[in-house]
């Protein structure tokens, strides 16, 4: 019995225990191995004129014995002699891809997925035995390396009639806590191969069974055992555009389980540069069904030279691009010695700009090209985009701000602000917008009414996020946003005067309403409606809503203004109650205060109180 070097029992545990977090994995760093074994026979046949390479003539092949509990996974690569099973299997953390990918600097085109050595032992997750037949080429002695973990290892002489290894796995006994037995399934590592190994060069074969009649007879079946290859092989990103068909991509998308909808669209990337990668991204139709809840997981899928590193890589997409399926595959990534996380991310984030640039260009071209689509994707994913705006300060404004859109008055549909812009009147200085529960709602509302009776189109904000992306925004081509329910909206000389001429009676409705509203106001703009509220500050009354329905609320408070319509009979009854009848003055002030309030969708701060009031004015 050989020792291992390096520490034996200490890093052996912390490979089986801390390195690796699924142990599906074992089956991914196996067949990565065999698929380096034959790339180095191939790079050996290079330079040797004695060695023959027919790439179809080389696979991967993958068998189960349920009965012995035992997974084999063999190769026709380039093997190993006692003294590389010695080096590469006795000394932990020894890599002989690595060593091979050093010789190799100088040529061009190889792509040896292994470099740190360790994934071998990922086999001790699912297996408490492990044997490795290996012949080198050129020998025809064959040897067998045999370990049960840190204890130790021994190597002898073995029979092997073929150039390549095989690594045999006796498969743990369940328990309690895990279960072993599902690595003994066929189905169970089919998926596996299809998950993480599909795109391997190399065929990847395992025997399948099927019943058949037999023949001459009429009621019996004999089991025909036939070998079936699992991967795909060659990925589509790695496929020429040109020979690519639209049904191609929607193939893809539904193979990868990325939506049960078809894509809108799909972004094919092949890049070279200071990162080389290949990707195809999807802009999906609908959103699933968890995509607004915490439990919804961002990312795509991520590949080193076509083997599955990260199921759901969230560094590669910003929040506001969060609904964008696909995968990346990048030969040039620097991978820890798990392969299961980047070791480097300067890689990524350079990957990452390029795809958050063409997402939005896609997106761009989406909203040019094919309105009737792009609505239908905003319709779904359009409060990302809002909450990207709003997110980080604002910092993205510039990426977002084109993609959004907002119903509107003009002609009651869904408009961009560069398209609000260009039909804005010669003397206008603001962009209007509405708030409130829905675009009927906020036309009805009492301070639309003179804005839109001078032309002046209305943005409508129908969702929470709305107002807060648009002040994160706070302007567009030099054009303020303003609220049709902002106080400062500049008054009318006529409105400056009745103001003045009746500010005793404005004093004492303040004066009844006070902690309530900072002003009241008298004013023409409301035309048919009596009263509303308006609003000063950063706060609107709008997001004071929103801002109150989240949990831990500290009551935040808008600065509200009550405003008065001068031309309304009701003025000219406030005018004579003020004369005549203070307690009648009082009465008529807080219902007028209470129905503003029911106007902005804001709750009563005594009901019972409003409604005795209201039946006193009706006696």
């Amino acid at each position: 019995m050989k020792q291992f070097k390096a520490e034996s029992k200490r890093i052996l545990d912390l490979m089986i225990n801390s390195i690796y977090t699924h142990r599906e994995i074992f089956l991914r760093e196996l067949i990565s191995n065999a698929s380096d074994a034959i790339d180095k026979l191939y790079y050996k046949a290079l330079t040797d004129e004695n060695l023959t390479f027919n790439q179809e003539d080389y696979y991967i092949k993958v068998s189960v014995n349920e009965e012995t509990r035992e997974i084999t996974i063999s190769d026709r690569g380039i093997g190993m002699t006692a003294e590389e099973m010695e080096q590469n299997l006795g000394v932990i953390a020894q890599s002989g891809s690595l060593q091979f990918k050093k010789d190799l600097e100088s040529k061009e085109d190889h792509e040896i997925i292994g470099q740190f050595g360790v994934g071998f032992y990922s086999a001790f997750l699912i297996a408490d035995e492990v044997t490795v037949i290996s012949r080198a080429e050129g020998s025809s002695i064959a040897h067998k390396w045999h370990s049960k973990g840190a204890d130790g290892y021994t190597i002898e002489e073995a029979g092997l009639d073929h150039t390549g290894s095989d690594i045999i796995l006796k498969v743990k006994e369940s328990t309690e806590d895990e279960d072993f037995d599902q690595y003994l399934n066929t189905w169970t590592l089919r998926s596996i191969i299809k998950k993480y190994s599909d795109f391997i060069r190399y065929p990847i074969k395992m025997d399948t069974t099927r019943s058949e009649l037999k023949e001459g007879t009429e009621d019996e079946y004999e089991d025909i055992v036939e070998e079936e290859t699992i991967n795909s092989r060659i990925p589509i990103w790695k496929k020429n555009k040109r020979e690519l068909k639209d049904e191609d991509y929607e193939n893809f998308y539904q193979e990868k389980h990325f939506g049960f909808d078809k894509p809108l669209a799909n972004i094919h990337l092949s890049v070279d540069g200071n990162v080389s990668y290949n990707a195809i991204l999807y802009i999906p139709e609908s959103r699933p069904y968890d995509f607004y809840t915490q439990e919804y997981e961002k990312g795509l899928e991520l590949y080193s030279a076509g083997v599955m590193i990260m199921q759901k890589c969230a560094d590669l997409l910003p929040d506001y691009f969060s609904f964008v399926k696909g995968v990346v595959d990048s030969e040039d990534l620097s991978l820890n010695i798990s392969r299961e996380i980047l070791q480097h991310d300067r890689q990524l984030k350079l990957i990452a700009k390029n795809i958050k640039t063409k997402i939005k260009n896609e997106l761009e071209k989406l909203l040019k090209n094919d309105r009737e689509k792009f609505e239908t994707f905003y319709e779904n994913f359009g409060r990302q985009l809002k909450y990207g705006l709003y997110a980080d300060y604002g910092q993205n404004k510039d990426t977002l701000k084109d993609l959004i859109l907002f119903q509107s008055s003009h002609e009651d549909k869904l408009v961009t602000l560069a398209e609000y812009v260009s039909r804005m009147k010669e003397d206008q200085t603001d962009i209007y917008y509405g708030t409130g529960a829905s675009a009927d709602r906020i036309k009805k509302h009492p301070q639309a009414e003179a804005i839109l009776e001078q032309g002046f189109e209305i943005l409508y904000f129908t969702e929470d996020i709305d107002e807060f992306a648009i002040k994160m925004l706070n302007e567009y081509e030099g054009k303020n946003f303003k609220s049709i329910s902002s106080a400062d909206i500049k008054l009318n000389e006529e409105d400056k005067a009745v103001n003045e001429s009746n500010s005793d009676l404005l004093e004492k409705m303040t004066a009844a309403l006070a902690g309530k509203v900072k002003s009241v106001r008298a004013t023409s703009r409301l035309k048919s409606h009596p009263v509303a509220l308006a609003n000063e500050g950063d706060i609107s009354i709008e997001m004071e809503k929103v801002l109150n329905a989240m949990p831990n609320a500290d009551g935040v408070q808008a600065e509200k203004v009550l405003e008065v319509n001068v031309n309304h009979p009701v003025f000219e009854t406030l005018t004579k109650a003020q004369a005549e009848d203070e307690g009648k003055f009082n009465l008529f002030t807080d219902v007028l205060y209470n129905q503003a309030r029911l106007i902005e969708g804001l709750d009563l701060e005594d009901p019972v109180a409003f409604a005795d009031n209201v039946c006193r004015l009706m006696k």
